[in-house]
């Protein structure tokens, strides 16, 4: 059984200043917001953060940039956040751009325990400047090496009491990989449920892999609200 926690705060309260975190998410699709909510009203900073992007001025990572809580960010999108590309201009924040693929390699070999492998994003880009480069097939590659974590925070729609997790659809996204390349996970999951309820056949992140749980309604903002004409 693995420890659920009463709120998020308590589940986060072993997060200090300096850590690495990876978070699961997809713009606001899958983040773990409360929890993010909850590292915002404890205050830890100089954090290093790995997610797809850094969601946007007013709601998750994003909440984190404006409190000046992120040292450095290694994420595959910037977009949808002006605080994020006022931060990095002005120098106060370090930020380290991977192609979406690659990142979502990197943590799944992390996860897996693979060091690092070749790839050909990024070749003869500023990404390759200082890694190996190799042929195969008479084809360059670039070594990139793989992403682990202090904490992963991730965001499932069910979970059993065992930590085996379910997402809903397209946000599964990041979370399963986060999930399971970080040295503790804690998962927000909208619903709690006994062990046993959950269909093996269709669990997306094993229990071995989840250090503590909390149940969390999730508020679902729309991130780009976009209409058609009358």
């Amino acid at each position: 059984m693995k420890p659920i926690y009463n709120s998020a705060r308590e589940a986060v309260e072993g997060i200090q200043d300096g850590a690495t975190l990876m978070v699961g998410g997809f713009g606001l699709v899958g983040i773990p917001e409360q929890l993010i909510l909850a590292l915002v009203e404890k205050g830890v900073k100089d954090l290093t953060v790995i997610s797809n992007n850094c969601g946007v001025d007013e709601w998750g990572l994003g909440l984190l940039l404006q409190k000046k809580q992120i040292k450095k960010m290694i994420g595959s999108y910037v977009g949808e956040n002006k605080e994020f590309e006022r931060q990095v201009l002005s120098g106060e924040l370090e930020v380290e751009l991977t192609p979406q693929g690659t990142l979502a390699e990197k943590m799944r070999a992390g996860g897996a325990g693979i060091p690092a492998f070749f790839t050909p994003a990024g070749v003869g880009t500023p990404i390759a400047e200082g890694k190996e480069i190799r042929k195969f097939d008479g084809k360059e590659y670039v070594l990139e090496e793989s992403l682990r974590a202090d904490f992963a925070l991730v965001r499932a729609a069910k979970a059993d009491k065992m930590g085996n997790l379910v997402y809903n659809k397209t946000a599964q996204n990041f979370n399963p990989l986060a999930a399971a390349a970080a040295r503790v996970t804690i998962a927000e999951a909208e619903e709690i449920v006994e062990t046993g309820e959950l269909d093996p056949n269709h669990i997306h992140t094993p229990g071995i892999y989840v250090q503590g749980l909390i149940q969390a309604e999730q508020e679902k903002r729309i991130e780009r609200l976009t209409t058609s004409g009358s």
